[in-house]
C-alpha cells in the first residue's frame, strides 16, 4: 500500500490555478441577468417586505389597543368596588378580541 505523498508547493499552486480557470469559465458560461426578471424579483421581494411590516405595525396597534381596553377595565372595576357595586364580567366580544389580540402577539413574536 502506497503512502500518502504530501504536495510539494508548485503542485499547490498548480492546482489552485486549475481550480481558479475551472471557475472562471463557470461564470463565463453562466446565462446574463435577465433585467425584467431581476426587477420583478424585487419588486416581489419590497412588496414581499412591505407586509411583514405593515403586519408588525397592525400587531403592534392591536397590542396598545387591548392594553388600553385592560386599562380602561381596570378603572371601571377599580370605580365600581369604589362605589360598592358588582365588577361587569366582560362580554363575548370582548373576550374574542383580547384572545385574538394575544394570538396575534404571539404569532409575531415566533
Amino acid at each position: 500500500m502506497k503512502r500518502y505523498k504530501e504536495p510539494q508547493f508548485q503542485e499547490r499552486i498548480a492546482a489552485a490555478a486549475r481550480a481558479r480557470t475551472t471557475v472562471l469559465e463557470q461564470l463565463r458560461d453562466k446565462p446574463p441577468v435577465d433585467e425584467t426578471a431581476a426587477a420583478e424579483r424585487a419588486e416581489r421581494r419590497l412588496a414581499k417586505e412591505a407586509a411583514a411590516r405593515e403586519k408588525r405595525q397592525n400587531a403592534i396597534l392591536a397590542a396598545k389597543e387591548q392594553k388600553a381596553a385592560k386599562r380602561a377595565r381596570a378603572l371601571e372595576t377599580a370605580a365600581a368596588s369604589a362605589a360598592g357595586q358588582k365588577p361587569v364580567p366582560p362580554t363575548d366580544a370582548e373576550r374574542k378580541a383580547a384572545r385574538d389580540a394575544r394570538y396575534l402577539a404571539r404569532k409575531n413574536r415566533a
